[in-house]
């Protein structure tokens, strides 16, 4: 005897926005008839968070999980207990995605990160008896948040020895040289390139590769106080080898989906990002420009 569950929402990418409705089947294939004790499907919005190993002591890493935050949390009875017949079986479903708790007053976009994740999951179980294996199948959807009104927030940068936090002594050793760029916008709508361009005006030391880095810094408070780690997310190379000086190199970076998100502040905790813009110079000196970026989500 076997039985196969599948959940059909009936959006195919699955993502839903707070205040709609979430629809689907649950599809039961059975290969004989089958008797069960009850057939439900529950939703479920949870943030886990974590505190890294390296914020607390060596006890306290055992147990450096905190409490995980509920968003939705709530079940439906599909089928009393009875019997289910032989092929195939199709149950209907509908959720309303509201808030249904008290731990949050939204409900926060899908995200994907190290010690921050923010997940919606629907879970259909069909008990069975004692002596039977119930089954259980888990799918997971995307929420997104509504489109907010953006802003264009250019910046013009400029990098040389003097720019840098070094001491007077430190930088009489640093290679001369001097790269200006600009950043399109650090207020970033989520769904478009993150644009700009860099120019190598001169330096003494030949340059080996220029990259930019985008990086997720999550914040998560516990009793004792908060954990506050930045962590990389990609790492795209602009330019390989020694550049032509005064030619603009054009920025162009793709954020990734689920691994980023609308910028997000909450009293448990923070999901900010960052850009950095490395050079390295042929005898391995490396020059790091940090730029805090504004996601969004504008188009």
């Amino acid at each position: 005897m076997s039985i196969n569950v599948d959940i059909k929402l009936n959006r195919a990418n699955k993502v839903y926005c707070e205040g709609e409705n979430l629809t689907g089947i649950v599809q039961i294939t059975a290969n004989s008839e089958i008797k069960h004790e009850g057939i439900t499907i529950s939703i479920e919005g949870t943030v886990n968070l974590q505190i890294s190993n390296k914020n607390v002591g060596i006890f306290e890493a055992f147990y450096n999980s905190v409490k995980p935050i509920q968003l939705l949390n709530s079940q439906i009875d599909l089928m009393p207990s009875g019997k289910l017949p032989q092929g195939i079986s199709e149950l209907t479903f509908e959720f309303p995605l509201n808030v249904s708790t008290k731990d949050s007053k939204i409900l926060y976009e899908t995200y994907h990160g190290v010690f921050v994740n923010i997940t919606y999951l629907l879970k259909c179980d069909i008990k069975r008896s004692f002596l039977a294996k119930s089954v259980q199948k888990t799918q997971q959807f995307i929420i997104q948040l509504p489109k907010t009104i953006g802003k264009i927030n250019p910046i013009n940068f400029s990098i040389s020895p003097e720019t840098l936090q070094k001491t007077a002594k430190e930088r009489i050793s640093i290679p001369r040289f001097l790269i200006t760029g600009t950043l399109d916008s650090t207020d970033c709508c989520i769904t478009k390139p993150f644009t700009g361009e860099v120019t190598i005006h001169h330096t003494e030391v030949a340059i080996k590769s220029i990259e930019i880095q985008l990086v997720r810094v999550e914040t998560c408070g516990c009793a004792e106080g908060y954990s506050r780690d930045a962590t990389e997310i990609q790492n795209i190379q602009i330019a390989d080898g020694n550049v032509c000086p005064k030619i603009p190199i054009p920025i162009y970076m793709i954020l990734p989906r689920l691994f980023t998100c609308p910028t997000l502040l909450t009293k448990n905790f923070k999901i900010e990002f960052e850009v950095n813009l490395v050079i390295l110079f042929q005898d391995d000196y490396l020059v790091t420009e940090n730029f805090q970026i504004l996601l969004k989500r504008t188009c």
